[in-house]
C-alpha cells in the first residue's frame, strides 16, 4: 500500500507540475517587409524631415494649411515644402501626383519624397504624405485625427499605395566625396 500511495503522490505531483507550466508562446507573425534604400541625406531633405516630424500632433482640418488652422494631407505637404525648402507645390493631391517630378520606386524612397495613396479604392489618388525614412511617412490622415507617423508596410497603407515622387531636385542631394 505504501508503494501505491507513493506512486499516487508522484503522479499527482507530476500532474500539478504539468498544469502549472505555461503553453509555449506562439511564433511571431512575420510580415513581408520592403527593403528601403539607405538614406542619402541632404540639407534640404533633412529640413523637410525635421519640419514634418515637428508637426506630428497638429489637428486635422479639411482645407487646413497652417499649424494654427490644422492640416489636411495636401495642406501639410504644401506647408512643409514652402516653409522648410522654399518649394511651392500644387494644392491638391490630384495635382501633386501629375506634377513634373521623377517617380520613385518604393524600394528607392528617400527622406522628403512624396508618397501617394488611393484610400477610396481603385487607382485615383486621394491621400498623400511625406516619406521620412525607415519605411515611415508623416501625413494628416482624417477628420478628427492629428498629423502622425505611419509605416508604409501597414496593411492599410500598403494596399492603398500608388506611387512616390521626388520633389527635392537632385542638385540638392548630398554628394559623397
Amino acid at each position: 500500500m505504501a508503494m501505491m500511495a507513493r506512486f499516487a503522490f508522484l503522479s499527482l505531483a507530476a500532474l500539478l507540475a504539468a498544469c502549472s507550466s505555461r503553453a509555449p508562446a506562439p511564433p511571431p507573425v512575420v510580415q513581408p517587409q520592403v527593403t528601403y534604400a539607405p538614406a542619402d541625406t541632404s540639407p534640404v531633405a533633412d529640413d523637410v524631415l525635421i519640419r514634418a516630424i515637428g508637426l506630428v500632433g497638429t489637428p486635422y482640418r479639411w482645407g487646413g494649411n497652417t499649424p494654427d488652422s490644422g492640416f489636411d494631407c495636401s495642406g501639410l505637404i504644401g506647408y512643409v515644402y514652402r516653409d522648410a525648402a522654399g518649394i511651392s507645390l500644387p494644392r491638391t493631391t490630384r495635382d501633386m501626383i501629375v506634377m513634373r517630378a521623377p517617380s520613385v520606386a518604393i524600394n528607392s524612397l528617400q527622406s522628403g519624397d512624396l508618397v501617394f495613396f488611393a484610400t477610396n479604392g481603385g487607382s485615383q489618388v486621394s491621400h498623400a504624405g511625406i516619406y521620412v525614412g525607415e519605411g515611415r511617412f508623416v501625413h494628416a490622415p482624417s477628420s478628427g485625427g492629428t498629423v502622425r507617423l505611419d509605416y508604409l508596410s501597414n496593411s492599410y497603407w500598403a494596399k492603398a499605395y500608388l506611387q512616390a515622387k521626388r520633389v527635392i531636385p537632385s542638385g540638392h542631394l548630398a554628394q559623397n566625396p
